[in-house]
């Protein structure tokens, strides 16, 4: 497992590289006015008035909010 980070807001947003998948999480700490969704291979954060975007790799993502922890789930392609 690799960690890796960049920011969502304030927050750091780690990057955690398994054998068959990448794990992106953020402890955003807000549940209610906070949203994900997954365009392509884009992940797009709207916390409130501010919107955080970031490329995933290619592969199936999904990514939610619960109890304020952002997390994105990614399976790795196969080369």
């Amino acid at each position: 497992m690799t960690d890796q980070q960049q920011l969502v807001g304030d927050a750091p947003l780690r990057r955690y590289e398994y054998d068959d998948a990448v794990v992106l999480a953020a402890d955003i700490g807000i549940t209610g006015d906070a949203t994900v969704d997954v365009v392509d291979d884009t992940a797009i954060v709207v916390v409130g008035d501010e919107q955080y975007d970031f490329d995933l790799p290619a592969g199936d993502a999904r990514a939610f909010i619960r109890n304020g922890v952002l997390t994105v789930e990614m399976s790795e392609v196969s080369h």
